[in-house]
């Protein structure tokens, strides 16, 4: 029975993904609209920096202030 379900949510999962990507549409990017004023490009390094050092460093700080600030009360561990 588990993999029949599996088999279900997988086919849900492939054809959601399948729908938006045939929903979505690029080549309406090409055409400019009105008042569209697009700024400078990122670097190689702005966007590894934004993309991927920055949400890793934002995960470190948020563990480290719960960890920090975590108040439960834990067992103590008995010294032999």
């Amino acid at each position: 029975m588990d993999k029949k379900n599996a088999l279900r949510a997988g086919a849900v999962a492939a054809g959601t993904t399948l729908m938006m990507l045939l929903m979505s549409s690029p080549a309406l990017a090409v055409i400019r609209d009105d008042g569209d004023d697009p700024g400078p490009g990122l670097s190689v390094a702005q966007t590894v920096g934004l993309y991927v050092a920055l949400p890793i460093v934002l995960f470190l700080v948020i563990a480290g202030l719960v960890m920090v600030l975590d108040k439960s009360d834990r067992p103590k561990k008995k010294q032999a």
